[in-house]
């Protein structure tokens, strides 16, 4: 019975990542209460001002911090599965996509890329029936807010096509 205990004592180790989640959830929080405190108050005679709901959430993010440093330290995190990197890259591959094509080919084509690329990391491998859907899609969106609502988004030649 004694040689259980000891070995489960031996397999609990700091979790390394979890540390660094909680480093990073100090880093925002600090950075939150640092920026609330530089806003200034409206009204002097209110206690509620506008730093008011950045302050509570720093609270909260540095209250987190703590809670996942001492799970961190215990060892009692879940173990996680394996990351599947190929996922990642063809999202990130998207919208480093639409970055550089936003200003040249225009809303609807670059986020029409977005969507195809994204659609790709999640499981759909048919680039060439999520591509064309896509970019309809985002020219229905760019409709809607362009035209519609009278906000500017980008226009490229398929916008400038119909309108």
């Amino acid at each position: 019975m004694s040689e259980d205990n000891t070995s489960s004592a031996t397999t609990r180790r700091p979790d390394w990542a979890a540390f660094t989640i909680a480093l990073f959830l100090f880093v925002v929080a600090g950075v939150m209460a640092w920026d609330a405190s530089h806003l200034k108050t409206i009204a002097q005679y209110d206690r509620i001002g506008p730093a008011t709901v950045p302050e509570v959430v720093a609270f909260g993010l540095f209250c987190l911090g703590i809670w996942t440093l001492a799970e961190a330290w215990r060892g009692e995190f879940p173990e996680r599965d394996r990351q599947e990197v190929a996922p990642v890259i063809w999202i990130v591959a998207g919208l480093v996509g639409q970055m550089l094509l936003l200003r040249p080919a225009g809303f609807s084509i670059a986020t029409g890329l977005l969507f195809a690329l994204t659609a790709r990391g999640f499981g759909k491998r048919k680039l060439w029936i999520s591509l064309p859907f896509g970019i309809v899609f985002s020219f229905t969106v760019w409709v809607i807010f362009s035209q519609l609502l009278q906000l500017t988004l980008p226009a490229g030649p398929l916008e400038r096509l119909f309108f």
